[in-house]
Order: C-alpha cells, then sequence, then structure tokens
C-alpha cells in the first residue's frame, strides 16, 4: 500500500520516536520541526498522530496551532517559538510568534 507521507516526514516521525532522536527533549516531543529557513514547518499533532507540512504564515498553520492550544499544548508551543527565536533569529519566528498572538491562538 502505497503512503501519501513524504520520506522526510516518516523519518523525522521516526527520529522523534527513537529515544535519544532530535525531535525530544527530555521526553518531550517537539510541535514545531523548522524547515526552509523558517518559511515552512512541519506541526507535530500528538492528539491525533499526524504531522502536516504547513506554510508558517498560512491560516492552515495558525489553525493547526490553535488546535493544539486548546488541547492544553499552548505554553509548550510558545516556548518552542521562543528557543527557535533565540536559535535562528534570522528566520522570523518572533514574528510567527506575533501572528499567533494576533490571532488569539494562545488565549484561554
Amino acid at each position: 500500500m502505497a503512503s501519501n507521507t513524504s520520506k522526510t516526514a516518516r523519518a523525522s516521525v521516526r527520529a522523534g520516536q527513537s529515544t535519544g532522536g532530535a525531535l525530544s527533549v527530555l521526553g518531550e516531543y517537539k510541535y514545531l520541526i523548522p524547515l526552509a529557513n523558517g518559511r515552512f514547518a512541519y506541526v507535530r499533532n500528538l492528539t491525533n498522530g499526524k504531522t502536516a507540512h504547513l506554510r508558517t504564515d498560512s491560516d492552515a498553520f495558525v489553525e493547526e496551532v490553535r488546535v493544539l492550544a486548546g488541547a492544553g499544548h499552548g505554553a509548550k508551543i510558545r516556548a518552542e517559538l521562543v528557543t527557535l527565536h533565540e536559535k535562528h533569529p534570522e528566520d522570523g519566528w518572533a514574528d510567527t510568534e506575533k501572528r499567533l498572538v494576533d490571532a488569539g491562538v494562545f488565549e484561554g
């Protein structure tokens, strides 16, 4: 049976499932996997087990993060955005966080 998931997406999910994988920090999985200098990201939805490849300035990205924030993962995602901005300030992660805040994603 053929899969619609790219090899890169499958590899990133496998890496996150292994112990010591790049996507796991102290036993907690990363929600955002940056791509193309912050223009795109894989968004790992741990509530349904799916990983979406989205443009970070798209409405779909905002809605995917909104679903995760609504499920109680908002603080962790914000912390990831801050860390991404600190490690890669030229990639526009502060703008991405501001866009999510302006859209009310992290509110109540």
